[in-house]
């Protein structure tokens, strides 16, 4: 007889105001290049004002990549703030 494992925990989402996260800051889960931390530092917006993409610019090398905003709220890959 196989034993069951119970399910993991899954968790909740990152929640925020989209319209405010221009110079929000996060941290990586899992740091990349020891990129960890990474400020917002510009949105983009198609012509009715619906926030598209984000630009994170990484703390320690400067480096920015642009993302779907959506991305952030994935609680597995970032955290709100400096950790």
């Amino acid at each position: 007889m196989s034993q069951i494992e119970p399910p993991t925990p899954k968790s909740p989402p990152n929640r925020f105001n989209p319209r405010k996260l221009r110079l929000s800051k996060w941290t990586a889960r899992q740091p990349c290049n020891r990129e960890k931390h990474f400020l917002v530092v510009e949105l983009l917006e198609d012509e009715a004002g619906n926030l598209l993409e984000v630009e994170l610019q990484a703390v320690y090398s400067g480096r920015s990549q642009w993302l779907d905003w959506r991305e952030l709220r994935d609680s597995a890959r970032w955290r709100i703030g400096w950790h």
